[in-house]
């Protein structure tokens, strides 16, 4: 059993609260309109747009707050809806919004900010956060320095699909496979998997095209319903041994990391 040390007192606040002063003017979700898995897709336009086919809520919540989607000790339990459930999402920045810089480093927390908007505004969410003092994985450069390609990629802010950017393709094992990515994407991708939270110590701040095999995951979520828990992934090689390949290695350290506890959240009702 992990010890975590309390460190802050709690903040019970409406997502809304994070928007910034560029608000969207409109958003829009509604019950999905195809189930074909090909068609998921997020992505935030130049304009600020943010645009979601088959878009479930787990998805902006872990974008939103840089969480693992599968269950873990950072995010208290969500109703089985959260990940059932998809939409598809069309919000509207203002016309006089600025356009989106992908090289600017707020960008990032820009981006989350628009998730929690979305949140709060058509699922009603309310999350209280908590610092607290943790054992943690440190993602850090290797001695030989880093085995990365940057990516030529420009002008993407965050796209899920198969060529879009800071996210990562889905495959057998989770390969680390992504054409436009940094590293606390990095970081955030393998939380998922790992029994403890990863957090970026590279201070690399350029965005690389990486590709690799599957991996063993060091814990399993809960299979979906009808899914099956008996995949073997004792062939694939270790986090660790991935890692080593692209210059990074994973170490052990203490630090103070936000968790959040669901106080609310809410289906979008139908049109």
């Amino acid at each position: 059993m992990l010890l975590i040390k309390r460190f802050a007192i709690c903040l019970l606040v409406p997502t809304s609260a994070f928007a910034q002063a560029q608000s969207f003017v409109a958003i829009d979700v509604k019950p999905v309109r195809s189930v074909d898995p090909q068609s998921r897709r997020l992505r935030v336009l130049l304009n600020g747009d943010l645009i979601g086919t088959s878009v479930n809520a787990i998805t902006l919540i872990s974008e939103g707050y840089s969480v693992p989607a599968n269950p873990s000790e950072r995010l208290s339990t969500l109703p089985p809806w959260v990940y059932s459930e998809r939409y598809d999402i069309e919000a509207k920045a203002p016309s006089s919004a600025k356009q989106m810089n992908s090289s600017d480093g707020n960008t990032s927390k820009l981006v989350r900010d628009m998730f929690r908007q979305v949140l709060a505004d058509r699922f009603h969410l309310v999350m209280r956060t908590e610092n607290r003092t943790m054992p943690v994985y440190a993602l850090v450069v290797a001695r030989g320095g880093p085995k990365l390609q940057q990516s030529n990629i420009s002008h993407c802010i965050f796209d899920t699909a198969q060529d879009g950017c800071h996210s990562f393709l889905i495959g057998f094992g989770h390969p680390l496979n992504a054409r436009a990515v940094d590293m606390d994407d990095l970081a955030h991708y393998i939380e998922n998997w790992t029994d403890l939270p990863v957090v970026n110590r590279t201070s690399l701040t350029d965005v690389f095209t990486i590709s690799s095999e599957g991996w063993q995951p060091m814990r399993l979520p809960p299979p979906p319903p009808g899914g099956t828990g008996n995949v073997d992934f004792t062939h694939l090689q270790t986090i660790d041994a991935v890692l080593s390949g692209l210059g990074l290695e994973l170490h052990r350290e203490v630090a103070t990391l936000p968790v959040y506890t669901v106080e609310q959240i809410q289906q979008p009702p139908s049109h």
